[in-house]
């Protein structure tokens, strides 16, 4: 492992600790997601028994963290998922791996980053068509620039070719501005909105009563939809190489931050189901259209909850933007793709090919 270690030349540099880990974690879990799939699970399939959703889901993805830190424990270097694979079942089974991995990395930060624009849109009320540029040579529907995206991609990977350690502390700073933001949503909905829509639907004659208004299966099936909202703790593994005490930090890192936002998110449903009974929650933006719809002069907080998702999509951003940059330098150490992947610059002690390629 040392020897596969060396064609990287320099090591990464050991900065981070435990709390750092969490953070990531957190930024990594807490991206936009979660106020867009809460609606759907709750509406079409548990009602408010999406509280219980969420912490089915949280448990799976602590179960599956559990997984990633006895690896990361007995194998601490980066690559996360490739690593664990080219030890256990060789390197065709984590070639096909880690090419995915880099693949679903790649395409969705493109996704992330152009839906911050629609969201920081939202947060001051501007169309983000003014924002994007239209090149009439390309076929409809791909032939929108959008530079506010490139510029976000652009600064993000400056920063994490810059220091690890400094990347942290941009994450860190991130994650406690989009926790408030969440926090100032969970209050708000419990302080505007009523207990008797845990049990009451807005047209009983057609849609079932009580907390599990579609039974059980409701519940499970719900879980099985949210459970997309926990994607992301397992970038945290992949920084196991730049980990000061990997047997403490990573186990402390993964599972802890895992607990922390299974109990927002399980916060976040009970707000949206005390706002609205389950039958009238908007499926494609729940937490806006339940604000946006309130005559008690709290319109606004639809606009808050904009710019709180726009710190969320810049944290995941910067943790599969990490990742992703560690799975491309492990790879590389593998020689299944060019070498240089692997070379870790002696200055910042940091994989600077695989993010400024990708």
């Amino acid at each position: 492992m040392s020897r596969v270690k060396a064609r990287s030349g320099p090591d990464m540099r050991r900065t981070l600790c435990w709390y750092d880990l969490v953070g990531l974690g957190i930024g990594g879990m807490v991206g936009a997601g979660v106020f867009v799939t809460t609606g759907r699970a709750a509406r079409l399939y548990a009602g408010p028994a999406i509280v219980l959703s969420y912490a089915i889901a949280g448990l799976c993805a602590l179960l599956s963290a559990f997984c990633y830190t006895e690896f990361a424990v007995d194998l601490p270097v980066a690559g996360g998922a490739f690593s664990y694979l080219r030890v256990t079942f060789g390197e065709f089974a984590a070639f096909l791996t880690g090419t995915n991995l880099v693949m679903d990395y790649v395409m969705s930060n493109a996704a992330v980053a152009r839906s911050f624009t629609a969201y920081l849109g939202t947060a001051f009320g501007i169309s983000t068509a003014k924002w994007r540029l239209t090149v009439p040579s390309i076929p409809e529907g791909f032939n929108q620039i959008d530079i506010i995206a490139v510029v976000v991609v652009l600064i993000i990977t400056l920063v994490i070719c810059y220091s690890t350690r400094e990347s942290s502390v941009v994450n860190m700073v991130l994650t406690v501005l989009h926790i408030l933001f969440i926090a100032f949503v969970i209050v708000v909905g419990f302080w505007q909105g009523e207990w008797t829509n845990f049990i009451e639907p807005g047209d009983p004659k057609n849609h079932p009563s009580g907390f599990f208004p579609y039974g059980a299966s409701g519940v499970f099936n719900g879980a099985a939809m949210v459970y997309l909202s926990y994607i992301g703790y397992d970038a945290v593994s992949t920084m196991a190489e730049e980990v000061r005490d990997p047997v403490k930090d990573i186990p402390i890192g993964v599972t802890g931050s895992v607990i922390v936002v299974t109990f927002l998110y399980c916060l976040m449903a009970a707000s949206m189901s005390m706002l609205l009974p389950y039958d009238m929650i908007d499926e494609e933006a729940p937490f806006s259209a339940a604000f946006r719809g309130n005559k008690d002069g709290f319109g606004w907080v639809s606009n808050v909850i904009g710019a709180g998702a726009s710190f969320g999509i810049l944290t995941s951003l910067l943790v599969a933007m990490l990742g992703q940059a560690r799975y491309m330098c492990v790879i590389g150490r593998s020689s299944v793709v060019p070498a240089w992947f692997a070379r870790v610059h002696p200055k910042t002690s940091t994989p600077v090919t695989p993010p400024l390629f990708s």
